[in-house]
């Protein structure tokens, strides 16, 4: 029978016959072995079952990983044997091979060359060969009932159906071929799934059982799984090689950063390499999986590190502390060094954080990154920012660097040192340049709101007072607090101004809202305020022009004053006139002891076309103080409680008697230490003291 001719399928009994189609799978072998058995228990042909299984096994098992198509199985049982055939649907040419009765003698050995599944159905077969159709190409092998074969067939299955002894094991593998229940039981071999670490058990069984069917003396298996502790031995089995004796070595077909290999010290045979190469292939197999899973724990790792990297990176809106983070995250996991330097006006790079795994070796890293010179690291460094790469670094301090870029802006490099016994795998490369531009954002956020932090800070300078006036027998004193969010301006106040009359001023307010907006009504109200009472203008005609310019400008911004003239008074009275505009009324704390409230309220500006601003006369006697507040005062929380108007007038007796700077410093604190969240509004506290002694 040539290769290209069909199976040939004895007649006169009942077929039992089953077709059918499998994807090109791992689960493809085990469909196919169950198919193989069902037909072999319908035509009652048990005793073929180990063969049939392993010569099926084998077959589907290469077409899937060679052919990569979908696989026809075709099971035909009779009366006297089984017919098995597996075809693919790959292109290509079927290589030719002898097909006949199984030879033991130097054919034996060419199949073996052209493959270890080839050899095993040559082995164990009656009779096999392939088919080539125009849509692909397929290998067929037929087993028949031992009864059925000649006497020397039956020698030589039953020889080959012996298991190995004992007294085998020293070098009579080339005389007893392994039977077939040993090789399903080396095929069948797998890790425990409930074990913790199951390979090196698994490694062991199967290197154990592979040296007992070829007669070897001893074996081990090595493994390197990339992790930078070399190759390790995974498994062994009997006693180290003696010097001299030609070990059979197979490589283990494992992908990158895994490499290993499988040691026999085992006497030459024709099963021994292809039986080695079947072990090493199934313990490939099993190690892919353990790199398949272990990369998966490690990419699920990597993932969990990169979000709680962004968490860190975005709770800190500084700057420097911002940039001092990013080499902490990265040492020791990811480098055994760390150096973040940052690109200034110029185009510099400057040292922002570094660090090292061995803090003796900062003075030397500091040194090399300090080095100019055209192969320095500084070089390398200017040229990662500059063509926006990653770039290799050599000598001492071997790494890489990478570009800091946010929003297109380059920001400077980010330069990783590799750990002595460990070069960075494709998976670390990637986790860094991932936090290189987590860490660029990170950098470009803080710079933005120190910016804003910088504006919001000018801009309310710019709306109050750099100092109060000193005035003879009149104290002034004031406190402000901004909200917790320093990068936004507040529309709180206050100033003091000397009036054409010789009085003097006193102003407080609060205008609706924060941010920008805020802030030019802000400066629009103190303005207007300044210009009027410029002009000598009366206070009640400067709060209703005030109005009509907030009701005209409309945008919703509305604005409560508090405005009080003082003048001396007869002895040494102050005379104050109040009006109030939808403000807090004041606390007058006297001098000889007791607080209480004074004024009378008003409307507030920018709301209603027409005011009513009542004008209240406080006389302030010698050691008296008036108390001027913002709602942030009020209105600052302690869970739902208020610190309100009642604690405040509270908190102010106690301080009769003691200067304005007091005072003022003392209910600020009061106000701060009420809660321990920071202020969700801004805080004004002034305050005007009569020091007539």
């Amino acid at each position: 029978m040539s290769a290209e001719e069909e199976p040939a399928r004895p007649g006169g009994s009942e077929e039992h016959v089953r077709r059918v189609r499998l994807p090109a799978d791992r689960r493809t072998p085990a469909a196919a072995r169950a198919l193989v058995r069902s037909v072999l228990a319908e035509a009652d042909l048990d005793e073929l079952l180990n063969e049939a299984l392993l010569l099926t096994t084998e077959l589907s098992t290469n077409a899937v990983e060679h052919a990569n198509t979908e696989l026809d199985i075709e099971v035909v049982a009779d009366g006297i044997g089984l017919t098995v055939t597996v075809s693919d649907f790959a292109a290509g040419p079927v290589e030719e091979l002898t097909v006949g009765v199984r030879n033991e003698s130097a054919e034996i050995t060419e199949v073996a060359e052209r493959g270890r599944g080839l050899l095993l159905v040559d082995h164990f077969a009656s009779r096999w060969g392939t088919t080539h159709l125009p849509t692909g190409k397929g290998v067929w092998f037929r087993l028949d009932r031992h009864q059925a074969d000649p006497p020397e067939r039956q020698a030589a299955v039953a020889e080959a159906r012996t298991p190995l002894s004992g007294s085998q094991h020293s070098g009579s593998a080339e005389n007893s071929p392994p039977s077939a229940a040993a090789m399903s039981e080396l095929m069948q071999t797998s890790p425990d799934p409930y074990a913790e670490d199951p390979l090196p058990e698994f490694a062991t069984g199967l290197l154990t059982r592979l040296a007992e069917m070829v007669g070897a003396a001893g074996g081990v298996v090595r493994l390197d799984r990339g992790e930078g502790q070399g190759s390790q031995v995974l498994a062994r089995y009997g006693r180290q090689p003696r010097e001299g004796n030609e070990l059979l070595r197979v490589p283990l077909v494992v992908h990158r950063p895994y490499a290993g290999e499988l040691e026999l010290d085992a006497a030459p045979s024709a099963y021994a390499r292809p039986l080695a190469v079947l072990a090493a292939e199934r313990l490939s197999l099993h190690l892919e999986n353990d790199r398949l899973r272990r990369a998966d724990v490690r990419r699920q790792a990597w993932l969990t590190f990169l979000a709680e990297a962004s968490e860190l990176l975005a709770q800190s809106l500084d700057v420097e502390l911002t940039m001092a983070l990013i080499p902490q995250l990265v040492v020791p996991r990811l480098g055994q060094w760390c150096a973040v330097h940052t690109t200034d006006e110029w185009g510099r790079l400057r040292l922002a954080a570094s660090s090292h795994a061995d803090e003796a070796m900062l003075p030397q890293l500091h040194k090399v990154l300090q080095e100019t010179g055209p192969e320095s690291i500084q070089a390398r460094l200017r040229e990662a920012s500059r063509s926006a790469s990653q770039v290799p670094l050599s000598g001492p301090m071997e790494g890489f660097a990478v570009p800091l870029i946010a929003r297109g802006q380059r920001l400077g490099t980010l330069a990783v040192g590799r750990h002595q016994r460990h070069r960075h795998d494709p998976d670390e490369v990637s986790v860094l340049e991932d936090v290189a531009r987590r860490a660029a954002l990170a950098i470009e956020n803080a710079r933005i709101h120190a910016e804003r932090r910088r504006v919001a800070q000018t801009l309310q300078q710019s709306l109050l007072p750099p100092v109060l006036p000193v005035v003879e027998g009149i104290g002034f004193a004031a406190e402000y607090v901004p909200t917790g969010d320093d990068a936004d301006v507040g529309g709180d106040f206050y100033d003091v101004v000397p009036l054409p009359d010789g009085r003097w001023l006193v102003v407080i307010g609060d205008v609706s809202g924060k941010g920008v907006q805020a802030a030019a009504v802000t400066g629009l109200v103190r303005d207007v305020i300044r210009v009027l009472v410029g002009d000598g203008k009366p206070l009640p005609e400067v709060l209703a022009r005030l109005n009509e310019t907030l009701v005209e400008r409309g945008g919703g911004r509305y604005c409560t004053l508090a405005l009080a003239a003082v003048a001396p008074g007869e002895g040494h009275q102050l005379d104050v006139a109040l009006h109030l505009a939808g403000h807090d009324r004041p606390v007058l704390l006297h001098g000889g002891g007791g607080a209480g409230f004074v004024g009378t309220g008003g409307t507030a500006l920018g709301l209603l076309d027409a005011i009513t601003t009542p004008t209240a006369e406080v006389p302030l006697g010698p050691g008296d103080a008036l108390v001027f507040y913002t709602d942030g005062v009020t209105e600052r929380r302690r869970g739902r409680e208020l610190f309100g108007t009642d604690r405040l007038r509270d908190a102010a007796a106690p301080l009769a008697g003691y200067s304005a700077d007091v005072v003022a410093a003392r209910l600020r604190a009061t106000a701060i230490g009420f809660s321990v969240e920071a202020p969700r509004d801004d805080i004004a506290i002034l305050v005007i003291r009569n020091d007539a002694i």
